[in-house]
C-alpha cells in the first residue's frame, strides 16, 4: 500500500469517527454534519483555507441546522480570496474594507467546531465575522497570526540616554528606517510609535506582570516622536531616548504598533451567539467585538498569550468589548492576560444633539472618531434625552424614524415632541440596547489598563472572579462628554471575588480605588438624582498594599458589606488618597460587617459632598469617619 493511500485512509477513518461522534451527540436533533476536508481544506497543509471555507459556508446556508467540522490540526488563512466588506465597527478605526476570511452572514443554526485546531491568519484580517445571523456557535479553536501586531523584547541595557532591546527578528521581523524602528511582514509594515495609546508596556521578568509604578507614561510624553533607533547586531536594537528612569534591565518591554482596524471575532446585528473553548492569542484590534447583538455567551474563552511563541502579549486592545448590545451577556470560566487594554467592556454609544430641526426631529452627531456610521436607532426603540451638564436623563422618547446623512451625522424623529429643556449640545442614549451582564469564575490577569468597565442599566452580577489587573479592577464609568460611552448602572452586585495585591499598581483613567464608580459629570447638581444606583459590594476579599479599596461618586444605594481586607507588603503604598472608602455626592450608603486582617492601611471613610446622615455605619466597624 502506498503512503498516499495509507494517509487518505487515516483521514477517512478520522472523519468517520468525527461524524459518528456528532451523530451520537445530536441524535435527537436533525443536524447536518459537514467536514471542511470535503471542500479541499486539509489540516497541516499550509495551504490557504479561504476558498474551502467560502464554499463550505455556502453549502451550510442550504442546510437546516449544520455543524461545520475541522478535523484537528493547523489551518492557514490568507487575504487572497477573502471577502472584503465595509463595516463600521464601534471603538475601532474606520479603515475599510475589512478582510473577512470566515464570513457568517445572514445565516442561522450554524456550529463551527475546530476540534482543538489552531487557525493561523496572515496579514490584517478579521478572522470571524458574524453579521445579521442567529443561533451561531464557534467552539474548540485557537486563533493566532504568523506575525502578530505587537512584539516582545528584553531590556538588556539601560543608560541615561539610551536603552538596548533584544528582539527576536524571526518572530518579529523588523528594520531600521529613517532612524525609526519598523516592524513588517509580507503584506504590512508598521512604525513603532505615532499612534495614540500605543505606548510600550514594561513587564516584570519574574512575575510577567506590568511593573509597579508604570503605565502609559513609561517613557514620558512624545517618546514616539523624539526617539531614534540603531541596529547593533543580530536581534539587538539601541533606542536613543532620555527618559529611561522607570526601565529595568532584564525586564520585558511590549512594543505595540499599528492601529486597531480589525477585530478578532466581530458580531454585528445578530442574536444568540455562543463562543466556547476558544483561545485568542493575537489580533489587530479588539479580541471580541459585539455591537447591536442580543444574547452572547462566552464559556472558557481565553485572551492569553500563545506560550509556545510568546511570554506576555495576547492582544492589541480590549478582550471582550460590547457596544449597544442587549439581552444577556454571560461570561463564564474565561481568562485574560497580556492584553493591551481592558479585559471586558460593556457600554452604550452616546451621541450629541447638533440642531433641533423641529419639535420632534433632531440632527445628531457621532462624537468619537472610532464610533460612527452605524444605524444608531430603529423605529420603536426607546431613547433617553440627557442634559450633558449634570448627566440627568430629562425624558425618554420613542423613535419614529432614523435617517443617516453620512457616517457622522444623522436625523432622528420621535413619536412625540422633545422637551423644551433639551437643547443643542445635549445628548441621546439608546435605552433599548442595554444588556444584562453576568461574569463569574473568570481570571483577570495583568495587562495594560483595567479589569473591566461596566456601563449598563441592566442587571449585572460579577461573582467569584480573581483580579490581578494593573489598574483598577472594576470601573463603573458613564459619560456624555468625553468618550461618549454611557449607561447608568441601576443594579450591580460584586460578590465573592478575590482582588489580589497587583490591582492598582499602575494608574490609568479612573484609578480612584480598586473598585471605582466614577461617572464623568461636568456640573454635578446635588439636587438631581444620582447618576448610578444600587451598587452592592459584598463578601469579597481584597489583598491591598495601599489605602483606596472602594470609591463611589454620585451614586445612590451603595453597600460595602461583609468584605475581608488583608494587608499585602508586595508593593509600597503610593496613592494620593489615604482612605479605604470614599463616598462623593452619594446617598443611602451602608457599611457593615467588614473584616480587617493584618496591618491594613487606613481603615477609614472619606465623605465628600455626602452628609453623615446618608451613611449607615455599624458601630463595631473599625472605621474612622472623616
Amino acid at each position: 500500500m502506498s503512503r498516499t493511500i495509507f494517509l487518505n485512509l487515516v483521514v477517512l477513518l478520522a472523519n468517520l469517527q468525527i461524524l459518528t461522534a456528532y451523530q451520537v451527540i445530536d441524535a435527537s436533533v436533525k443536524v447536518k454534519k459537514v467536514l471542511i476536508t470535503d471542500f479541499g481544506a486539509n489540516p497541516n497543509s499550509g495551504e490557504n483555507c479561504v476558498p474551502a471555507i467560502l464554499e463550505a459556508l455556502e453549502d451550510c446556508k442550504k442546510q437546516g441546522s449544520v455543524v461545520l467540522i475541522f478535523p484537528s490540526g493547523r489551518y492557514d488563512f490568507y487575504p487572497e480570496n477573502s471577502p472584503r466588506v465595509d463595516y463600521y465597527e464601534l471603538n475601532t478605526t474606520d479603515i475599510n474594507p475589512k478582510t473577512c476570511p470566515i464570513l457568517i452572514k445572514e445565516m442561522s443554526n450554524v456550529v463551527i467546531d475546530g476540534l482543538g485546531s489552531t487557525f493561523i491568519f496572515h496579514g490584517a484580517m478579521q478572522p470571524f465575522t458574524i453579521d445579521n445571523s442567529s443561533n451561531i456557535t464557534i467552539r474548540n479553536v485557537s486563533i493566532d497570526w504568523d506575525f502578530p501586531f505587537g512584539a516582545e523584547s528584553e531590556i538588556v541595557e539601560v543608560d541615561d540616554s539610551y536603552f538596548d532591546l533584544r528582539i527576536d527578528k524571526t518572530k518579529y521581523p523588523y528594520l531600521i528606517e529613517k532612524n525609526k524602528l519598523v516592524f513588517l511582514s509580507d503584506d504590512w509594515k508598521e512604525l513603532w510609535g505615532g499612534v495614540k495609546w500605543n505606548d510600550p508596556m514594561q513587564f516584570d521578568r519574574e512575575t510577567l506582570r506590568v511593573t509597579y509604578g508604570t503605565d502609559d507614561d513609561l517613557l514620558g510624553e512624545n517618546w514616539d516622536i523624539t526617539y531614534t533607533a540603531k541596529e547593533l547586531g543580530k536581534d539587538l536594537v539601541r533606542i536613543f531616548h532620555n527618559n529611561n528612569e522607570l526601565l529595568k534591565k532584564g525586564n520585558y518591554l511590549v512594543l505595540r504598533f499599528g492601529i486597531r482596524d480589525h477585530a478578532g471575532i466581530f458580531m454585528a446585528d445578530s442574536k444568540d451567539i455562543l463562543l466556547e473553548n476558544i483561545n485568542m492569542h493575537s489580533n489587530k484590534g479588539m479580541s471580541f467585538l459585539a455591537q447591536y447583538t442580543e444574547n452572547i455567551t462566552y464559556r472558557n474563552v481565553n485572551c492569553i498569550p500563545n506560550t509556545e511563541k510568546r511570554k506576555i502579549i495576547s492582544g492589541h486592545d480590549d478582550g471582550f468589548h460590547h457596544s449597544n448590545c442587549k439581552g444577556q451577556i454571560t461570561v463564564e470560566n474565561c481568562s485574560f492576560k497580556g492584553l493591551m487594554d481592558d479585559s471586558f467592556n460593556a457600554h452604550g454609544t452616546c451621541v450629541k444633539i447638533v440642531e433641533k430641526i423641529s419639535s420632534d426631529k433632531l440632527l445628531c452627531k457621532f462624537m468619537h472618531h472610532q464610533s460612527k456610521g452605524v444605524v444608531w436607532a430603529r423605529p420603536g426603540e426607546m431613547v433617553g434625552l440627557i442634559d450633558c451638564r449634570n448627566m440627568k436623563t430629562v425624558d425618554t422618547g420613542l423613535v419614529k424614524s432614523f435617517l443617516s446623512r453620512d457616517s457622522i451625522f444623522f436625523e432622528i424623529t420621535f413619536k412625540a415632541p422633545i422637551p423644551e429643556e433639551i437643547s443643542e449640545d445635549d445628548a441621546l442614549e439608546n435605552l433599548t440596547w442595554t444588556p444584562n451582564v453576568t461574569i463569574r469564575n473568570c481570571y483577570f490577569g495583568s495587562h495594560r489598563a483595567r479589569g473591566m468597565l461596566i456601563s449598563t442599566p441592566g442587571k449585572v452580577v460579577i461573582d467569584n472572579n480573581i483580579f490581578e489587573s494593573s489598574g483598577s479592577a472594576i470601573v463603573i464609568p458613564g459619560d456624555a462628554n468625553g468618550w461618549y460611552e454611557t449607561g447608568a448602572v441601576r443594579d450591580i452586585t460584586i460578590s465573592n471575588n478575590l482582588f489580589k495585591a497587583s490591582c492598582l499598581t499602575s494608574y490609568y483613567q479612573f484609578s480612584d480605588a480598586i473598585i471605582s464608580v466614577h461617572p464623568e459629570i461636568p456640573d454635578l447638581d446635588l439636587s438631581v438624582t444620582p447618576f448610578h444606583r444600587n451598587v452592592r459590594v459584598m463578601n469579597n476579599t481584597f489583598e491591598v498594599f495601599d489605602y483606596p479599596v472602594f470609591y463611589a461618586l454620585n451614586t445612590e444605594g451603595v453597600s460595602f458589606n461583609t468584605n475581608t481586607i488583608k494587608r499585602s507588603f508586595s508593593y509600597l503604598p503610593r496613592h494620593s488618597s489615604k482612605y479605604t472608602l470614599t463616598f462623593d455626592a452619594c446617598r443611602n450608603v451602608e457599611v457593615r460587617g467588614n473584616k480587617f486582617e493584618d496591618d491594613v492601611l487606613g481603615r477609614n471613610i472619606k465623605l465628600i459632598r455626602t452628609d453623615e446622615s446618608e451613611i449607615e455605619l455599624e458601630s463595631e466597624q473599625r472605621f474612622i469617619l472623616n
